[in-house]
């Protein structure tokens, strides 16, 4: 694997948050000047491809993915349209995680999915079923989230202490995959009827 394949897969990892520069060169074991060199070399590879949507970012020395600008009509097609739909299979699982979690990073909420999730989570915010809680004391200072009171209207609940308690997994026994979304799914008779995305 070289450099240039971590750096990429520490910036898909890290979504909307980013990384540093000094946290990318800290976690590559590379020095920021060879960081900084390797981030043009990955831009230009974008840059030069036409069939990659992807180009990097860089604010206040935080560096992340974003798409191309010719991109955005499709991209804000996405997200214009929050309620046209229901709630997909991946918006319910990362909405039950938040509930049960709350509050929760999006880095931790990507550990428990197995799947990157920061897309699904910027739906969950567009329709206020989440909102950001502050930050987390740590590297990076991540932002927290947590369900909102529309959330609690939306299935309706009277607080969050009306939600099913999780079943204790058992020593004996490995805890089920989808703990969450079985409690969710039968709490709130959801139809599994969407893909997962």
């Amino acid at each position: 694997m070289t450099k240039l394949e971590e750096i990429e897969g520490l910036l898909f990892v890290s979504g909307d948050e980013g990384l540093t520069v000094k946290e990318l060169a800290g976690l590559t074991g590379l020095m920021v000047p060879a960081v900084n060199q390797l981030l043009g070399k990955l831009n230009q590879k974008y840059t030069d491809d036409p069939d990659s949507a992807l180009v990097i970012l860089e604010n206040n020395d935080t560096v992340r993915f974003g798409t191309k600008g010719e991109l955005a009509p499709i991209v804000s097609t996405y997200f214009e349209a929050p309620n046209s739909t229901g709630l997909t299979q991946a918006s319910l699982e990362v909405l039950a995680i938040i509930a049960y979690q709350q509050p929760i990073t999006r880095i931790e909420i990507d550990e428990v999915r197995g799947v990157q999730s920061s897309g699904t989570l910027n739906k969950l915010l567009l329709r206020q079923l989440v909102t950001e809680n502050g930050r987390k004391k740590g590297p990076g200072r991540p932002k927290l989230y947590g369900t909102t009171q529309y959330f609690l209207d939306y299935f309706g609940l009277k607080q969050l202490s009306d939600m099913p308690p999780l079943p204790e997994a058992q020593d004996d026994k490995p805890a089920e995959d989808n703990l969450f979304m079985k409690q969710f799914n039968d709490q709130f008779n959801v139809e599994d009827n969407e893909t997962n995305g």
